[in-house]
């Protein structure tokens, strides 16, 4: 096989950089002029990328189009906003272009976040946190009724992806009743699974909805005052997926009447989120600054997974994490 060059803007630690470099070796790593500053910045025109086979990272949407050679290329993120709409879709398949994310790279951690973020909510924990009484004053007493546990409850899941799949292996030894929505179900879930419309009947059983839908026109403000109804009172949400699939307005007022038990947030819009929103100052708001998928050695991870899908690629073998 002739080399391959393989064009990378991931933004790398310098270890994962030299390992990603000795593991396609003899194959060629091309860097771009400017690198990304990280995996949700937009990057910028590179006219090295006109001769590469593969990409690695967010490369840009006009380069890839205008390479000839482009046979496959790996997002370093799980989000794909900027390629998933119905027009890049459509020339990605007609081109043959095969496309691949990193979910994998970000599954358990967004999900052990998640898990932590729903087990601090039913110990009640931003509030013990912050209490000075004890044992027998009535203030304790109220907090120590408050807490529950996850057991017997239900926890709605918007999109079933590995991130998703992962989460539901973590509640599953709670008993809990884990049901799923997915526009176009597999049937292999092992979950419950609704489409949209019988959510409505899934918001009313659930105690917890927990938001990864990625951002693209059909889930833009999907979380809206309508559908905000329709959750059972009392429940908690949680968005890892996009701030901008979540009408935060709506949100606001759900939490300030109370139908809202709290909200946990590790995205929001825009990001970062100004000093002033009225998010910060919302009743049991609790956010965390888009750290669900952060892990120690995040590079290394991303160069590893790349790395695995490269060795399938020039094996002929299906990808993982192939989105297109």
């Amino acid at each position: 096989m002739s080399t391959l060059k393989i064009f990378c803007d991931a933004p790398l630690t310098p270890s994962a950089m030299q390992l990603l470099c000795e593991g396609v070796a003899p194959h060629e790593i091309v860097l771009p002029q400017k690198p990304a500053a990280s995996v949700l910045a937009k990057s910028e025109f590179d006219p090295a990328f006109a001769s590469v086979d593969i990409a690695f990272g967010q490369p840009n949407l006009a380069n890839v189009r205008q390479a000839e050679k482009l046979r496959w290329m790996q997002l370093s993120s799980a989000g794909y906003t900027r390629y998933d709409t119905p027009e890049f879709r459509s020339w990605a398949a007609a081109r043959g272009l095969i496309v691949t994310n990193s979910s994998g790279v970000y599954s358990e951690p967004c999900a052990e976040h998640v898990f932590s973020l729903m087990m601090a909510r039913s110990r009640r924990l931003p509030e013990a946190f912050k209490s000075r009484d004890w044992s027998g004053e009535p203030a304790w007493e109220r907090l120590r009724n408050a807490c529950s546990t996850l057991r017997g409850q239900c926890a709605v899941i918007l999109g079933f992806g590995s991130i998703a799949s992962q989460l539901a292996k973590m509640l599953a030894p709670f008993g809990m009743r884990i049901i799923a929505l997915r526009r176009k179900p597999r049937g292999d879930e092992g979950v419950e699974i609704v489409t949209p419309e019988r959510l409505s009947e899934a918001f009313a059983a659930a105690d917890h909805v927990v938001n990864i839908l990625p951002e693209n026109a059909d889930s833009v403000r999907f979380i809206n005052a309508e559908r905000i109804a329709w959750i059972k009172p009392g429940a908690a949400f949680y968005n890892i997926g996009r701030g901008a699939t979540v009408d935060q307005e709506a949100l606001l007022d759900a939490l300030r009447s109370g139908h809202l038990d709290s909200a946990w947030l590790d995205v929001a819009s825009p990001e970062p989120l100004p000093e002033d929103h009225p998010l910060w100052a919302a009743p049991n708001c609790h956010i965390t600054p888009h750290i669900a998928g952060g892990h120690h050695d995040e590079s290394g991870t991303l160069a590893r997974h790349f790395l695995e899908n490269f060795r399938r690629f020039l094996a002929g073998a299906p990808l993982v994490d192939r989105i297109m």
